[in-house]
């Protein structure tokens, strides 16, 4: 078999639509997902292995693919920003590697990364001797390799979660004209590290370094419902004695009572409070978590009764979810855990 003739069914994806393939392949749902990588107990390097699962015929290595033989064609200017199509193509095979729970066999790769299994092949032999990708070598599946591992680690160590939600909520106020906030856990409790007020600013009395209640604000619910009890359980026995004492009725005043707002909490995977905390007061808090699951930072909207779309599934409320998932995600956060191989 001659090395060029290998091809997709329908022939190389034309130049002209490059533009589209790229920004479908980086802007698709899944990459809303965050990605957990696990290693392979053992890397097989050698790109002539039969596999004994698939049972497909190695292709020769050093063939030049279809893709390949395009990007010759361009040159300078043009082909900068034009990139490379087959490290593009190339990268389906990480992506479904990265979202599947399990090692894969290659046709089953190659049939969710839209290719033929030859064609995958010759990209898995590269992506084998770089260690991005790791092959058991009894059942011949395919796994993310140790340098994935390594890629992910150095991109955690660099990330600035604050950072990138100040970016992203800077976007999100100009687009929805929203007061946004962010919040950490500090020494005294959920702390206001960064604040942008909309065109129409609510009049809260916040700012930057203010702790906030555990249970008459969004965002100190949140954190009661995300952290360890051991960081909340004194906070949250303080404020349940003033509000026992206290002639306001609009707080929870009996652990029962703490236990079921904070269990609403998870369920809604948000805080919501109606001017709970101050009068005519809306605000919303959603969770960004970190790569080991843990509660990173909150984000924080909040605006006046009767221009505060205070639904659950509402414009807010869908926007800044949205926001936080995408920064979950860039954080290494996986919402779906993934499972050893069979």
């Amino acid at each position: 078999m001659r090395l060029d003739a290998v091809r997709e069914p329908h022939g190389p994806v034309p130049l002209a639509s490059n533009a589209i393939t790229r920004r479908s392949l980086f802007l698709s749902p899944s990459f809303e997902r965050a990605p957990c990588a696990s290693l392979m107990s053992s890397t097989v390097r050698s790109g002539t292995t039969r596999t004994h699962a698939d049972n497909t015929r190695a292709d020769p290595l050093d063939a030049p693919d279809a893709d390949d033989n395009n990007d010759s064609l361009e040159a300078g200017d043009e082909k900068l920003r034009s990139g490379i199509q087959s490290i593009e193509v190339g990268f389906r095979l990480l992506d479904v590697l990265t979202h599947e729970p399990r090692a894969m066999m290659l046709r089953d790769l190659a049939q969710r990364a839209g290719m033929s299994p030859a064609k995958a092949h010759r990209y898995l032999v590269s992506f084998l001797r770089l260690g991005v990708v790791a092959q058991d070598p009894l059942s011949g599946r395919y796994e993310l390799g140790g340098f994935a591992l390594q890629l992910g680690l150095a991109r955690l160590a660099r990330v600035d979660g604050v950072k990138l939600a100040r970016i992203a909520l800077a976007e999100l106020r100009d687009r929805l004209d929203l007061t946004v906030g962010i919040a950490v856990w500090g020494n005294q409790g959920p702390t206001m590290v960064h604040w942008m007020e909309s065109s129409y600013p609510a009049k809260a009395s916040l700012k930057l370094g203010d702790v906030m209640p555990l249970l008459s604000s969004a965002t100190g619910l949140l954190f009661a419902a995300y952290l360890p009890a051991s960081k909340t359980a004194a906070m949250l026995e303080r404020e349940l004695a003033d509000s026992r004492r206290s002639a306001h009725h609009g707080g929870p005043r009996t652990r029962e009572e703490v236990d079921a707002l904070l269990a609403e909490v998870r369920r809604h995977e948000a805080a919501r409070v109606e001017g709970m905390l101050l009068p005519t007061i809306h605000a919303f808090s959603m969770p960004v978590f970190d790569s080991t699951g843990e509660l990173a930072l909150g984000l924080v909207a909040l605006g006046h009764e009767g221009a505060f779309d205070i639904r659950w599934g509402g414009e807010i409320d869908t926007a800044l979810r949205d926001c936080a998932q995408k920064l979950s995600y860039e954080l290494g956060y996986s919402a779906a855990p993934r499972h050893e191989s069979e």
